[in-house]
């Protein structure tokens, strides 16, 4: 049985394991990113998790999902936010590549998320479909009859940059927004709220909380209609911690979408949730591993 590291690196923390190839997770493990300490630290990092595997197994393909825009032929990293000093030019493929004699593939986070949900998730079997991440930012990705929407430049569905209401969709949307939103409307301290606490005091009836998850679900709404124009998706899957309240945001999600949609497509798009959730990086890396490689032997 082939065994792969799978390593999902993001601005908080680095979750990695080991995969079987038949994708089962046979390990899951994670250790903080320390993003501040800059790309190289985080190089360092991976290099460690490789050599520890390397020491007791067998390993036959190492898969990376990472924050930042990755060029995928040279497995690098050409922008990444400010989040993470000096990660762009980082080039894990020929780095771990030269140094372990293994091969090695590297895709960006939200398209790794997109290709886990595609492949065995929430939008198993569909062909045309959008992946949408939200957290401190949103992440997109699009995925087209099981293959990854590079774009030109490998930095297709960019959307938190999309602008909108004289600002974008991120500065908007994202799930950070809604506590910093909260806190100001209470008059409060920010560190004194998360998005646990607003979801827990909205099923309590606070009028604050739920007018503030009201205005993300629009918005989240408005910016999945704007796509849907586009790409007239299938489906469009939800990610990101906050999206564990479904059952609180699915119905406010579809009225706001269906709200700014022309009934035709608002018809045919399906809402789901992600259901890989904190296994969906390690997943699609390896997915992408997969793929990348066959194509390569074809």
């Amino acid at each position: 049985m082939k065994k792969y590291i799978s390593i999902d690196i993001g601005g908080t923390a680095i979750k990695y394991g080991m995969i079987e190839e038949k994708g089962t997770i046979l390990e899951r493990r994670e250790m903080p990113t320390e993003a501040w300490k800059g790309g190289p630290s985080i190089l360092e990092k991976v290099k460690e998790i490789v050599r520890q595997y390397c020491q007791k197994e067998v390993v036959s393909g190492i898969c990376i999902s990472t924050a930042g825009m990755v060029d995928t032929e040279k497995g690098e990293i050409f922008y990444a936010a400010p989040l993470i000093p000096d990660y762009a030019g980082i080039g894990f493929k020929k780095t771990l590549e030269q140094e372990f004699g293994i091969p090695c593939e590297v895709e960006n986070d939200v398209n790794c998320a997109g290709l886990a949900e595609y492949t065995s998730g929430a939008a198993a079997g569909s062909r045309v479909m959008v992946m949408l991440t939200i957290g401190t930012g949103i992440g997109g990705c699009i995925v087209l009859n099981g293959e990854i929407f590079h774009g030109f430049g490998n930095s297709a569905c960019e959307v938190g940059y999309m602008h909108m209401r004289s600002s974008d969709f991120q500065t908007l949307g994202a799930a950070s927004i809604l506590t910093k939103k909260v806190a100001e409307w209470k008059q409060e301290p920010a560190e004194e709220w998360s998005g646990y606490r607003i979801f827990e005091q909205a099923r309590q009836g606070d009028c604050v909380c739920c007018r503030a998850i009201d205005e993300m679900a629009d918005i989240l709404g408005l910016g999945i209609a704007n796509i849907c124009y586009v790409l007239d998706p299938e489906v469009v899957v939800l990610g990101g911690g906050i999206m564990a309240q479904e059952d609180f945001l699915r119905d406010r999600i579809r009225k706001s979408l269906d709200a700014y949609l022309v009934k035709s497509i608002a018809a045919h798009v399906r809402i789901a949730f992600a259901r890989h959730r904190n296994d969906a990086g390690m997943l699609g890396a390896f997915y992408n591993f997969e793929k990348r490689r066959t194509k390569k032997v074809e």
